[in-house]
Formats: C-alpha cells, sequence, structure tokens
C-alpha cells in the first residue's frame, strides 16, 4: 500500500474513499438520511476547499493506483489537550479491504508521523455503537479512557475517546 499526502488534485480520490466507507462504517448505526446525502462529489468539494488551506495533515493511500484508504491527522482539538498530544480526526478503508492488514497499515503510518511531529499521546474519537472499529482500536492497543460527548449527525450520538501512547 501507498500512502501519500493529499492535495487539491487527489480531492476526487480522499472523497470518494471517504463517503464511501462511511456509507458501509455507519450503515444501521447514522441515520440513512445522513449517509444518503454524504456521496463522493459532495466529499470532494469539502476536501478541495480544506486541502488549500488546512493546517491538518490529510492522506490517502492507493493499492495498485486505486484509492482505497485516507487519513487525517493534527493537533489535538480536545479541550483538556495539552501540546504533546496529536489526533487521528480521520481514518478510513473501503469495505473491500477491511480484515486484511490494510488498516492496521494505516493507523501504523498516523502514529508514526504524529511521532515525528513529537506528539507522544494520540487521541481517537469512534462512535460509541462502531462496535467494529471500537475493536480494532483495541486491538491496536488503544484504550477508552472514559471521555465522551454527543455530536449530531441527522441525530444525536456518542463518540467516545481512545488515547495511544506513541513512546
Amino acid at each position: 500500500m501507498e500512502i501519500v499526502r493529499a492535495t487539491v488534485d487527489r480531492a476526487e480520490d480522499i472523497g470518494y474513499v471517504h463517503a464511501m466507507s462511511w456509507k458501509e462504517a455507519y450503515r444501521g448505526i447514522v441515520p440513512k438520511e445522513f449517509l444518503d446525502n454524504f456521496t463522493p462529489k459532495k466529499r470532494a468539494d469539502v476536501f478541495r476547499k480544506v486541502l488549500q488551506s488546512d493546517q491538518d495533515e490529510h492522506y490517502i493511500a492507493y493499492l495498485d493506483g486505486q484509492p482505497v484508504g485516507m487519513l487525517t491527522i493534527g493537533k489535538s482539538r480536545d479541550d483538556d489537550a495539552d501540546e504533546n498530544m496529536g489526533e487521528i480526526y480521520a481514518i478510513y478503508l473501503l469495505p473491500g479491504y477491511w480484515g486484511k492488514n490494510y488498516g492496521k497499515q494505516l493507523m501504523d503510518f498516523a502514529v508514526n508521523r504524529l511521532r515525528e511531529l513529537s506528539y507522544c499521546m494520540v487521541t481517537i474519537w469512534v462512535l460509541k455503537e462502531n462496535l467494529r472499529a471500537r475493536r480494532f482500536y483495541e486491538k491496536y492497543g488503544c484504550i477508552f479512557d472514559g471521555t465522551k460527548k454527543e455530536i449530531n449527525l441527522g441525530k444525536s450520538m456518542t463518540v467516545v475517546r481512545y488515547v495511544y501512547s506513541v513512546n
């Protein structure tokens, strides 16, 4: 798998991966109407703008020249974060590639890059109901630290925070 920094010319690829992975990962969790509106074109439009101005780092993963994964990392946005905390804001893989070690490769890349940026701790937020992702993070070594918050994705939902020490 090749993981490259996303640039504006890759907005279609990152938008496609983001939308299509959401549709499968969150089916039965996030309201169908919300997911139906979460399209590759709309996500590409968002990334086209974000990639021009954002301080965060966005990456796209390719296999045989085809986009299969994406991730976004940066400084933790949490109110209780200090300068040593980074965050994986987004990490997604197309469903056909789940369970084949590609997710671990994306996590390894994110953790190593955050370590290079001098972060000692990484946080990642996940929908409480997304048990597949939670099992993945726990298997990787992330620990639920008890922190929760409510977000709205067409309905009120709980997200929980996992932490991972990069040392």
